[in-house]
């Protein structure tokens, strides 16, 4: 696995570019992502192209012996290009034009900006495709960030209706679809179609829904125009794009069908902050980061591109963008390097080299400080780095546990969540998590994945089944985890005419014939576990495997198939798992708080997230583990320790 590095020269006087490249060979890093945000300097007026600096920049790195990840410029369109086009930028929920001055501040749909897209990218992939030094493109950068995939624009609206014409056929097809008896929305064209914003009360889910597959779409198609330029011209090279961390609005399968490799941005600390976690969880990973958030992600993007994946930006101190923002506990910059090791990534790269003086970004910690002194995590690279000559070419072992994770799920339950607190990014990683504490290794894939070669699926809720699933999970004969309001609507976002689970009752016999979303506090008690948030009334001649105390299943199986009908609370959803995976054959280990396990080819590593030293004896005579090659028998908060498979 390689290190890196983000790099601005832009940013910098000329004169510091050769020094910074030797101190990174020397920190132990070889690759260097620079240009995503240089579209300015590359072009300071419409037709202009100064290539004389990047040229040096990029002449200076390759010569000190730093491969290149040279990123589209397309994130940040500079002033004269707004002024030239000012209806390209996106136009918010409010209906109000979001202007110039930070960055994302482009429409995906306004076909005259993809025409300066194409002009941008295929002018630089020209320049420096075939380039020695220039070893993978990445496209922009974080699409969607800052709330930009919907877009309620001119430009979007007359894409949607395009959109939708070519999905239904007739404007009959599309009243028919989306129930547009109700309320006398019927249209008479698509023309007359608006976006479903600014609606007196909440637009018709239907509506929603096929917008949000729609934007999608655009972010899709948006990236194969700049994935077909690439190609073109710079033949051979990987290309990249840069993911967030649980960032649904698109979907990320669709996307990375035309990449080689899936990358995202892990910053563990400030997703901590900003995410769902109750103050409890928050307090004990303040410094760590939740144990299973980061690797959540690792295995979400090793799935969107069979495998190759890695990670673009790694927070590398206290970064300048969450509510609060704490510094990485003394070991944490080397522990999630090394994670991310485990679970196969190709490349770790710091954000970023230098921590910046100026503008938005002047409160993100680098590598080195804005003097050019070294912060803390450059050794932590260093100690990084001399780990990863231990540990080899590595590349994760196979996962015998499948997890399914759908965008769609996330569209359809925000557009109807009937329950505020149904989230599916939290249901999601609490199946992980209950996976993670038992010590197996998990594969997450979307629900087009083939699932004959693992011994274990989860799908935490899928409301709408893909065509092709079912006949997949009846080909299984390893247990099946199905959760709560999974097939309760088609894909038109109606009630199945058969009730809930809808298609899945070829699976399991049973029907959902009534759902309650409880408030916050409420629970339903069961023999030593819990429900919450999300209660389904089932109606089945099957004997429920799990019930509440008045006698209301709660989980029922038929055959190899299991159906959770509510919201679990961890109790529940660790016995099912275990149940499960002895069912498979799996071996499990009940972990200590906070300590996580993962498999590569090679070796067995274990990181302890908590803030309290872990005796690691007996989990390593529970892992059959072999040689100890790294780690104490006490190992302390931030520690790894590692084991010669």
């Amino acid at each position: 696995m390689k290190l890196g590095c983000c790099y601005y020269p832009e940013h910098w006087p000329e004169e510091m570019w050769a020094d910074d490249a030797r101190r990174m060979k020397e920190a132990g890093l070889s690759l260097v992502r620079i240009g995503e945000f240089a579209w300015s300097r590359i072009e300071p007026e419409y037709g202009r192209l100064d290539w004389d600096w990047l040229d040096r920049a990029v002449e200076t790195l390759g010569d000190a012996g730093l491969q290149i990840v040279m990123g589209t410029p397309t994130a940040t369109p500079p002033k004269w290009l707004i002024d030239k086009r000012p209806d390209m930028v996106p136009v918010g929920a409010d209906g109000l034009p979001r202007h110039f001055g930070s960055r994302r501040h482009y429409c995906f749909s306004h076909p005259g900006y993809r025409e300066e897209c194409r002009r941008i990218v295929a002018a630089l992939a020209r320049r420096y495709g075939e380039h020695p030094a220039v070893i993978a493109w990445q496209t922009d950068n974080e699409y969607g960030c800052h709330d930009t995939v919907r877009s309620y624009s001119m430009a979007a609206e007359r894409r949607f209706r395009e959109w939708l014409a070519e999905r239904y056929g007739e404007i009959g097809a599309l009243n028919a679809a989306w129930g547009n008896v109700f309320w006398s929305m019927e249209y008479r064209s698509f023309e007359a179609i608006d976006l479903p914003n600014a609606t007196v009360t909440e637009p018709n889910p239907a509506h929603m829904l096929d917008y949000r597959r729609f934007a999608s779409d655009e972010v899709v198609s948006f990236n194969a125009l700049q994935t077909a330029i690439l190609r073109e011209h710079s033949p051979g090279r990987d290309i990249i794009h840069n993911y967030m961390g649980f960032f649904t609005d698109f979907d990320h399968h669709d996307v990375s069908k035309e990449l080689d490799i899936a990358t995202w941005d892990s910053y563990p600390l400030g997703f901590l902050e900003q995410a769902w976690f109750d103050r409890t969880e928050k307090d004990a990973y303040l410094r760590q980061g939740h144990p299973d958030f980061a690797a959540f992600h690792h295995d979400l993007y090793r799935g969107c591109t069979d495998g190759r994946w890695g990670v673009m930006e790694q927070q590398p101190g206290p970064v300048n963008w969450a509510r609060f923002n704490p510094a990485p506990l003394p070991g944490m910059v080397r522990l999630w390097t090394l994670e991310a090791f485990a679970h196969g990534a190709e490349f770790v790269s710091y954000f970023r080299w230098r921590q910046a003086p100026f503008a938005q970004e002047q409160m993100h910690a680098g590598l080195l400080r804005p003097d050019s002194s070294e912060d803390v995590a450059i050794g932590e690279a260093r100690q990084a780095a001399a780990d990863l000559e231990i540990l080899g070419e590595g590349g994760p072992s196979a996962s015998k546990v499948a997890l399914l994770f759908a965008y769609e799920a996330q569209w359809m339950l925000e557009t109807q969540p009937q329950g505020r607190s149904f989230q599916y990014r939290e249901l999601a990683l609490n199946f992980y998590t209950a996976l993670r504490k038992l010590g197996l290794d998990i594969d997450i894939v979307g629900p087009d994945a083939e699932l004959g070669d693992y011994a274990m699926v989860l799908i935490p809720t899928l409301p709408i089944v893909p065509d092709g699933l079912i006949e997949r999970l009846q080909a299984l004969e390893c247990p099946v985890l199905i959760g709560p309001r999974s097939g309760s609507k088609t894909g038109s976002f109606s009630i199945p005419e058969t009730l809930a689970p809808g298609v899945l009752q070829d699976l399991l016999p049973l029907k959902v014939v009534r759902v309650e979303s409880l408030r916050d506090g409420v629970r339903e008690e069961g023999d030593g576990f819990s429900v919450s948030r999300w209660l389904e009334h089932v109606e089945t001649d099957l004997t429920p495997e799990y019930a509440l105390s008045d006698g209301r299943g709660i989980v029922y199986a038929e055959g190899s198939y299991r159906y959770l009908a509510a919201w679990p609370d961890a109790r529940l959803l660790s016995v099912l798992v275990g149940r499960m995976a002895g069912e498979a054959g799996l071996k499990t280990i009940e972990l200590p708080e906070g300590l996580r396990v993962r498999s590569s080819a090679d070796h067995i590593l274990a990181f302890n997230y908590s803030s309290a030293a872990i005796d690691i004896g007996p989990v390593e005579t529970a892992l059959g583990a072999g040689n100890r090659v790294s780690g104490l028998d006490l190992l302390e908060p931030a520690g790894v320790a590692i084991w010669k498979r």
